[in-house]
């Protein structure tokens, strides 16, 4: 699961620097295909994130 939270973090700031570029360039956010595409594979991680936790709290005692 820490694997899990380090490519997590690490796609949350691709995604937060290329939110930065496209405000600095003006670029609307809804837009920027690379931010969209990022977005979606930020929100992959989450569900499976949240799966993992669902599944690991689940079979606690």
């Amino acid at each position: 699961m820490n694997e899990l939270l380090r490519e997590l973090e690490m796609e949350r700031q691709k995604l937060n620097e290329l939110g930065k570029l496209s405000l600095e360039q003006s670029i609307p956010l809804s837009g920027n295909h690379m931010l969209l595409e990022q977005s979606r594979k930020v929100d992959e991680l989450m569900v499976r994130y949240h799966h993992m936790k669902i599944k690991y709290e689940q079979s606690a005692p």
